[in-house]
């Protein structure tokens, strides 16, 4: 299961060797593998800080800034990469983004429990229902 949680990171490791190979845009493609590298991390932590906290709006807070600044990160290397080198490495940078981000968003749901299964309930005191 731990691979599949970090398939999406595989994804963009493993496309360097045909970017280089085939002559595509390679600024683009390290600007945007080092943009999902740094702020995969970074979400990882987050969730891990996360996950430790008793309070629940802390922890609900930690989670969407971490979401939101993955988001604006992300978009802002692909502006850079635009800028930085040209057209093609901009639309480089957007579909390594866009592949690692849904074969992230797959692998999550696919990786995690089911969040909408019941809990078991405790033999404690009967619930009238």
């Amino acid at each position: 299961m731990v691979t599949l949680r970090y398939l999406d990171v595989c994804l963009v490791l493993a496309t360097a060797p045909f970017v280089l190979v085939g002559g595509m845009p390679t600024l683009g493609y390290l600007i945007g593998a080092a943009a999902w590298l740094l702020t995969r991390a970074g979400t990882a932590f987050a969730q891990e800080r996360a996950s430790r906290l008793d309070d629940p709006k802390f922890r609900a807070g930690l989670q969407v800034a971490s979401m939101m600044g993955r988001v604006w990160l992300v978009a802002l290397a692909v502006i850079l990469a635009r800028y930085a080198g040209g057209k093609d490495d901009g639309i480089m940078a957007a579909a390594l983004v866009l592949a690692a981000f849904t074969v992230y968003f797959v692998m999550s749901f696919l990786t995690r429990g089911n969040p909408l299964q019941s809990r078991p309930r405790s033999q404690g005191r009967p619930t009238a229902s």
